[in-house]
């Protein structure tokens, strides 16, 4: 019966980790490899990003390390955000390799990553999100303007590697 038991357990273990391995990001839950199809085409114009809600950025690691967060594009740029970002696992991964790959959609996308520091950027990229969650939701994007950006937000540029 013990082993009848430890078998069982076994099994849920490793099909808990499968499941983890191949659907996660999922919402809160951070993930390994991202799936879909890598696209190799250097992106000029990432405004089709503002079509999906969220994106899934993967960063190296000795198992990659992928987590679901906002991304929204403005003059062509695509940034991603982060509330109280510092020292969390995936941003201090991608301030160390500046690398990565974001899925928009279906579409996966090798990317390079810099962490904006720039006040004024910060604030296109927060006004970038502002617009992008007003037009998901239905609302009219000109009525109103972004709440103040906090101090504990960030954002990286990413962009097609080459």
């Amino acid at each position: 019966m013990k082993s009848l038991v430890i078998g069982i357990l076994l099994l849920a273990a490793v099909s808990a980790t499968g499941y983890w391995l191949t659907q996660c990001p999922c919402d809160d839950v951070p993930g390994a490899w991202l799936s879909g199809d890598v696209e190799k085409a250097a992106v000029e114009d990432w405004t089709f990003a503002n079509d999906v809600g969220l994106c899934q950025l993967e960063v190296p690691s000795l198992i990659p390390h992928s987590v679901t967060l906002n991304c929204m594009s403005t003059n062509e740029l695509l940034y991603i955000s982060c509330a109280r970002c510092e020292g969390k696992h995936w941003s201090t991964i991608a301030l160390e390799s500046r690398r990565g790959r974001i899925r928009i959609g279906e579409s996966i996308y090798p990317v390079s990553l810099a962490r904006v520091t720039d006040g004024s950027e910060l604030d296109v990229a927060w006004r970038a999100r502002a617009l992008k969650m007003a037009a998901l939701r239905g609302d009219d994007p000109a009525n109103g303007s972004p709440s103040p950006r906090p101090d504990h937000w960030w954002s990286f540029r990413l962009a097609s590697p080459g």
